[in-house]
């Protein structure tokens, strides 16, 4: 039987500019980079498997992050969520869309469009669906590279907008965190259990 693994996306590097909020309080490449950790940290506590995509804090290319996923993947019951920080403007004005997002490519598997309904799901349990409406499916679709090119499934999470006042002091207290690493662990779990 292969065995399950979870990879951990934690999108951006220090040299992507604008990757902020507009008070410069949160930088997108540091944010993922800690909840990347905590999800893996809380993964292996249920005993699952989970590695880091991208353990450097430099920006790793797009092509690059996709064979080492692909390489990763081989052999494996594998899973791969990208870790982002929304954004409705250019990073220097504050905007008024909130809320958690999960998106898949346009032409992904049932098992991620899986996860992503049950991340979204997750997310509007405890308070984190936003102000925007959702499509039917439950999920959103985007033609990212990191969901389209990878061998398995794949989700990319938007986890709030950083240039919302309100998102951002989510973003960054403990109990907003806490929330955060939860919709992922928890719908990792629920995913896992499902395909077992």
């Amino acid at each position: 039987m292969k065995q399950n693994l979870v990879i951990v996306d934690n999108g951006h590097g220090r040299e992507t500019a604008g990757k902020r909020s507009p008070d410069g309080s949160l930088r997108e490449w540091e944010w993922c980079r800690h909840m990347a950790r905590e999800i893996r940290h809380r993964l292996q506590l249920h005993g699952i498997e989970c590695v880091l995509l991208v353990p450097e804090d430099s920006d790793v290319p797009l092509r690059e992050r996709c064979r080492r996923a692909n390489t990763l993947a081989t052999g494996r019951r594998a899973v791969l969520v990208s870790v982002h920080n929304n954004a409705a403007g250019n990073g220097l004005e504050w905007n008024g869309a909130r809320g958690f997002c999960a998106f898949v490519a346009p032409a992904a598997s049932q098992e991620s469009k899986t996860l992503a309904r049950l991340m979204q799901a997750e997310a509007l349990a405890c308070g984190l669906g936003g102000n925007r409406a959702l499509p039917h499916e439950g999920y959103l679709t985007g033609n990212f590279a990191i969901c389209r090119d990878t061998s398995c499934p794949a989700v990319l999470s938007e986890n709030l907008f950083m240039d919302n006042a309100d998102d951002l002091s989510l973003l960054l207290s403990d109990a907003g965190f806490d929330k955060i690493a939860a919709v992922h662990v928890n719908s990792l779990l629920k995913y896992f259990n499902l395909l077992s």
